[in-house]
């Protein structure tokens, strides 16, 4: 006879379902081979293990070193090539170069910024007005004889009324990164040198850029350069302040422009 009261002898008893965890994952990103090695490879540039001008094996000794295939060995040789980390030379004596990132790669990525968030023309206002005070400052501070005659020959041109409008606007960039190289501060340079293209885009306006402001740019630039040679950080800021505050009243005033259109890069 079954024991009908026994629960664990009862034919119709069930086990009771396991408790099931309320855990959550987050998903996994595993990095894909090529970004590995780029990584190895960009540590080491950085780091200065690798010093600018070393050849990096050939491809086939990276393949055989990492145990990586040929594709990936080339795409990430292709990630440092963006990234300004190496510089890909072809031919017989060719392959993988170390360099290290210059001006010029900051200058692309502002550019892709400026270009891919549509920038407003106002905020390069603003930024210039920001920055550039304190570059005319640190200059008075740091500045050599050779940063001042890059000054006086770019400020030669803007004074040359038989310039033209692209030699004035070409100038006008030039005499305003040649202020920030004065700093000797790198970072201060190379941002400056990464909104140059912008800054010309920003003042290419010939029904703005007549002789008047000519005349007025260059008198604002030698007042500016005057304060710079004799080490009067005060009035450098002073004068710089003045100058970009009023140029950028000036062209707003006329310019309808609500975005910075700055060229691609080759």
């Amino acid at each position: 006879m079954v024991d009908r009261s026994n629960p664990v002898t009862s034919p119709s008893a069930t086990p009771s379902a396991p408790r099931r965890s309320l855990l959550k994952l987050a998903p996994i990103d595993v990095p894909r081979a090529p970004d590995l090695l780029a990584e190895q490879l960009r540590e080491r540039i950085l780091s200065g293990e690798l010093t600018e001008g070393t050849a990096l094996p050939p491809e086939r000794d990276l393949v055989t070193q990492t145990r990586m295939s040929r594709t990936t060995v080339r795409e990430a040789l292709r990630i440092l090539q963006v990234q300004g980390l190496v510089r890909i030379r072809a031919g017989r004596n060719g392959g993988a170069f170390v360099q290290r990132p210059g001006q010029e790669s900051v200058a692309s990525s502002v550019g892709l910024l400026i270009r891919g968030h549509r920038i407003e023309f106002a905020a390069l206002l603003e930024t210039r007005e920001a920055i550039e005070p304190v570059c005319a400052q640190l200059a008075a501070r740091h500045r050599t004889d050779e940063d001042l005659a890059v000054l006086a020959s770019a400020n030669a041109v803007i004074a040359d009324p038989g310039s033209s409008l692209a030699d004035f606007l070409q100038a006008n960039v030039d005499w305003h990164v040649a202020v920030a190289t004065a700093t000797h501060n790198q970072l201060i340079a190379a941002f400056m040198m990464a909104l140059s293209r912008a800054i010309y885009a920003s003042t290419e306006n010939e029904a703005f850029v007549d002789a008047d402001v000519r005349r007025v740019t260059a008198r604002a630039h030698r007042s500016i350069g005057e304060a710079i040679i004799k080490r009067d950080p005060a009035a450098a800021v002073r004068r710089m302040n003045r100058h970009i505050h009023s140029y950028a009243k000036a062209v707003v005033a006329v310019d309808k422009r609500t975005e910075i259109i700055v060229p691609g890069q080759d």
